[in-house]
This record gives C-alpha cells, sequence and structure tokens, in this order.
C-alpha cells in the first residue's frame, strides 16, 4: 500500500521538474513589460509641442501672406497687361510680355524657396522633438518597468501598432513627462 503514494510523490516530483522551466519562463513572459506611443500626439499635446507648431503655423502663416500679395500682383499686372495691348506697338508689348514672365519665375522662385524652407525647418522640428520624446519615453518606460516601447503610428504616418490595450498606451504619460523636463 505504501507503494501507490510513493509512486505519486515520484511522479509529482517529476512533473514538477519537468515543468518548472516551463513555469520560469512563462514567468518570464509575465516580466516582460510592452507599451506603445504615439509620438504625433506628444508633440500635439504638450506645452512644447502645441508651442513649437503654433510657431511652425505663424511661419507659415507670414509666408503665405506674402506669396498672397504676390500673386495678386501678378493678376494685376496680368490684367494691365490685357487692357493696354490693344494700345501697344508690337516691341512694346513683347517687353511687357517678357517683363510679366520674369515676375511669374521670380513668383515660382520665392514659392519654391518657401516650401524647401518649410520642409526644412518641419525636419529640424521633427528631429528635435523625436530626441526628446524618445528621451520621456525612455524615463516612463524605466520607471514603468517597460522592457520595449513601440511607435503606435497614426493614419497620417506608417502605422504599425493595429490594436493595443489602453493599459499599454504609454503617450499620456510621456506627455506628462515631456512637460516637466521641457518647460
Amino acid at each position: 500500500m505504501r507503494l501507490p503514494v510513493f509512486r505519486t510523490l515520484f511522479t509529482t516530483a517529476l512533473l514538477t521538474l519537468a515543468l518548472a522551466p516551463l513555469s520560469a519562463s512563462l514567468q518570464a513572459a509575465e516580466a516582460f513589460k510592452m507599451g506603445v506611443v504615439d509620438p504625433q500626439s506628444v508633440l500635439e499635446k504638450s506645452k512644447a509641442g502645441k508651442k513649437a507648431l503654433e510657431g511652425l503655423k505663424e511661419y507659415v502663416t507670414t509666408r503665405q501672406k506674402l506669396l498672397s500679395h504676390d500673386e495678386e500682383e501678378l493678376r494685376n499686372t496680368e490684367k494691365q497687361l490685357k487692357e493696354s495691348a490693344a494700345k501697344l506697338s508690337d516691341a512694346e508689348k513683347k517687353e511687357k510680355e517678357a517683363q510679366f514672365r520674369s515676375k511669374i519665375q521670380d513668383y515660382q522662385r520665392r514659392a519654391q524657396e518657401f516650401n524647401q524652407e518649410l520642409q526644412g525647418k518641419q525636419k529640424e522640428l521633427v528631429d528635435d522633438y523625436m530626441k526628446r520624446i524618445s528621451s520621456a519615453t525612455q524615463t516612463v518606460a524605466e520607471k514603468g518597468g517597460f522592457a520595449l516601447v513601440v511607435d503606435k503610428g497614426s493614419e497620417q504616418t506608417v502605422k504599425i501598432v493595429i490594436y493595443n490595450k489602453d493599459t499599454i498606451d504609454l503617450t499620456e504619460q510621456v506627455v506628462k513627462e515631456f512637460d516637466r523636463v521641457n518647460k
């Protein structure tokens, strides 16, 4: 009668030893924490990010006003050219048309330079803020014990994460940390 009890104890001990590595790997898997962050939201929701985006918006508005003024000037010049075309000699008409084409080319060049400047400013802003957002994300991840934080992405950018639980979305925490560091 003692034999079945011994066999049960022995079997239990063997199963415990056999399952120990599996149990350890399950515990390790539970210890692995992963989070997601939406850097675009951090930029848009943080105080410093809002301020930077507002500055960029003012820059664009100022440049747009200059370009709109140039467009209006071109329309007026074109209108005057059409109105006076009948009164001008062929040589004068050609000269006025050449001046008008030159103004159009100047406008196009200015518009292209503006777009290049804007792209440069946007890239500079994004690069600078991505470094800051990465730093804030690292701080939040280390405090929370997260081993991995992935860029959530958005509709405007490449969407990396298709689904996540709200409990692993660290965006709001990163916004708070970002604001704390970037006053």
